[in-house]
């Protein structure tokens, strides 16, 4: 009897798969078609909701100095963290450049030999002769100080995740949201609670650094072997010896990890810092993206780049110095690689490479007398150089760049104009004038059917209740043109890392080449991005999308080809023996058995380019990227980018929730078995 309606359940529907998508789609135009320019939500900039938090932004100015929130809670907070800050810059401006090159190169010396000293002293230099030495001292101490609160809070919190799965579940959704959350998010808050000026920039530099601290502590400690903690519970330690004779030790080498990606974040977020006054590089960059002159910013940038290379690696040298035999070290370094990528951060990536190149051998005494001596002569020179960078050896390139940059938009204006044109009047125009002159209820409803078709009931609920606050928060055609950049901007992501990761994922001599540079470009700061685009297609929505896109496209290209070369060799030769040819391997094989990672990447490539297309609202994006910058450089526009920034965390959280789903879901020839 069940055989029969097994057979004929199919027989009498006769239906193609595609056929009830299709449908539904039918459907969903045709309402647009009756139902278009109606219960459409315009933005209205003098909303009582956004002139309510300008208000509560002027009441707490006022009574900052007398309300007992602020005055025993959190201006001591303030001005801990300021006083603190003041000391490391006291002491970097004390050391002047003789004593920090000195310093820096004798560290580097310890953590790595005499390759990374010698890197490390050529890239302090470097910042002097960039003529921006009194600002890479202001960024340096607000890393300092910001990597420095960020691990002393993360890394007891990892530990404690670590070894327990009830804070584990508990603080996972707190840390997912926290990732999700464009930069620009979290300086509204901030900015209204703590003011603005270095005690605030610190803040927000260590909120958005910890959830990598915090993460990557938490995966190396639940990595560590259960036979070590068993010995050592069998042999009568207690929970506070086991903790450091065992867990730290051998937890050691990515929790090195930890600190190199706290570091990078804490990088990334110095230059939007700027806007609530923080001091450093930032303001460089800052004043050349108000003046769109990359001469003044490109000398900013190179050096931010330069701080990020020497910073990381002085801390990837130290962690290789832990890394075990590479037979031990893969299969612990493994399960991190999933789960480390999924908020974006490159620690799995690292420690591979390290297992590429073994352990590390230990310092001898020719280098530590050698970084000795190194430190020593930098410190013994501070009386006889000036402490601050002569100006004679600065090289001003500011005119040459913008020389360059001028030709460059003159002799490829052509190009650069059809390509901008093309995209912007045929794609960009056409998807935001559907979304926008769309129903609300209707595109909420698309929503809804998309997000319980991909990731099942209850992301959908998710991402429609985002989806209702957008619009009761006053954001939703300001969202509606956000969602447009995005959805472009992931798309041609999407293919330009299928194309190169499915290439190296096929060719070891193209991912021996292409490899290095994905380090290089996860290395640098969201910032230098705008740089090229800035220079190429001048203030546009465009410039933002390629932005975004070289921004997001190594993170994508790197978990696709991770994907593809984790299908089991014995299916690959199996399907090779039954005849597969080259593309049939990949279309039937590989890309169905790698989908949990090829969706990871989208979800990664929805984050990374929502974060930079928000950024992009300083070059010509609009929508709730300009609306957060003007709430910060217009007093009385406040409450308009404090609630941008809400709405831009709510957007992001929905297409989040969409994606993840999609990854924890089993395929749809899956589900159709079961």
């Amino acid at each position: 009897m069940s055989t029969t309606t097994a057979v004929s359940t199919p027989s009498r529907l006769g239906l193609p798969r595609w056929a009830a998508p299709a449908g539904v789609a039918v459907l969903f135009a045709v309402a647009y078609v009756v139902f278009r320019g109606t219960g459409t939500l315009p933005h209205d900039k003098e909303a009582p909701q956004f002139l309510a938090i300008t208000d509560l932004r002027e009441w707490i100015d006022d009574h900052r100095n007398d309300n007992p929130l602020f005055l025993y809670f959190l201006n001591y907070i303030r001005l801990f963290v300021g006083e603190l800050y003041g000391l490391f810059q006291a002491v970097l401006h004390a050391l002047g450049w003789p004593g920090l090159t000195g310093v820096m190169g004798a560290l580097a010396w310890l953590a790595g030999g005499w390759r990374i000293a010698l890197l490390v002293v050529s890239g302090v230099s470097a910042l002097g002769f960039l003529g921006l030495w009194q600002s890479s001292i202001d960024t340096l101490a607000l890393v300092g100080v910001a990597v420095l609160l960020s691990l002393a809070i993360g890394i007891p919190v990892g530990v404690w995740a670590g070894r327990s799965d009830r804070v584990r579940r508990a603080i996972t959704p707190v840390l997912d949201v926290m990732q999700i959350m464009p930069t620009f998010a979290y300086l509204a808050p901030l900015a209204l609670f703590f003011h603005i000026g270095a005690p605030a920039g610190v803040i927000a530099t260590m909120i958005y650094a910890i959830p990598p601290a915090i993460r990557i502590t938490a995966l190396a400690i639940s990595e560590v072997s259960p036979t070590a903690v068993e010995a050592s519970s069998s042999l009568g330690a207690t929970r506070r010896q086991t903790l450091f004779k065992v867990y730290l030790p051998l937890a050691r080498s990515t929790m090195a990890l930890a600190v190199n990606q706290t570091i990078m974040m804490a990088l990334s977020m110095v230059v939007i810092a700027n806007l609530i006054s923080a001091p450093g590089l930032g303001s460089e960059i800052i004043r050349g993206l108000s003046r769109a002159q990359v001469g003044i910013m490109l000398p900013a940038g190179v050096a931010i780049v330069i701080m990020a290379v020497m910073l990381d690696r002085m801390m990837m040298a130290i962690a290789r110095k832990g890394v075990p035999s590479p037979g031990g070290a893969a299969g612990a370094e493994r399960p991190e690689r999933g789960k480390a990528a999924a908020y974006g951060d490159r620690a799995a990536s690292r420690s591979e490479a390290m297992n590429r190149r073994g352990p590390h051998t230990k310092l001898g005494r020719v280098d530590l007398a050698a970084a000795g001596v190194l430190g020593a002569a930098g410190l013994a020179l501070i009386p006889v150089l000036p402490r601050q960078w002569p100006e004679s050896w600065t090289v001003n390139l500011v005119a040459e760049v913008n020389d360059a940059v001028r030709w460059a938009e003159t002799t490829w204006y052509p190009v650069t104009t059809f390509i901008k044109d093309l995209v912007t009047i045929n794609v960009l125009n056409r998807l935001e004038s559907l979304l926008v002159s769309a129903p609300w209820w209707l595109v909420a409803l698309a929503v809804l059917v998309v997000a319980w078709r991909v990731s099942g009931v209850r992301p959908a609920l998710i991402a429609v209740g985002c989806l209702l606050a957008i619009a009761l928060l006053g954001t939703w055609e300001h969202a509606m043109q956000t969602m447009t950049t995005v959805a472009v901007a992931v798309l041609v992501t999407l293919v330009i890392g299928l194309l190169l990761g499915v290439a190296a994922a096929r060719s070891p001599r193209y991912s021996a080449v292409q490899r290095p540079l994905l380090d290089a470009a996860q290395t640098m700061p969201a910032f230098v991005y705008l740089l090229p685009a800035l220079a190429l297609f001048e203030t546009t929505r465009f410039t933002a999308i390629f932005a975004s896109i070289i921004y997001a496209v190594p993170p994508v290209v790197r978990l696709v080809e991770d994907g593809i070369k984790a299908v089991p060799t014995e299916v690959v030769e199996a399907a090779t023996a039954a005849g597969s040819t080259p593309g049939q391997l990949l279309w039937k094989v590989q890309l169905p058995m790698a989908r949990q990672a090829i969706l990871l990447a989208a979800n990664q490539g929805i984050v990374m380019t929502l974060a930079m297309v928000v950024v992009g609202g300083l070059v010509g994006a609009g929508a709730l990227g300009y609306d957060v910058v003007l709430g910060f450089s217009q007093r009385t526009d406040f409450g308009l980018g404090f609630v941008a920034g809400i709405a831009t965390v709510l957007l992001g959280v929905m297409l989040d929730r969409i994606t993840q789903g999609a990854d924890r879901r089993p395929s749809p020839r899956k589900r159709k078995l079961t």
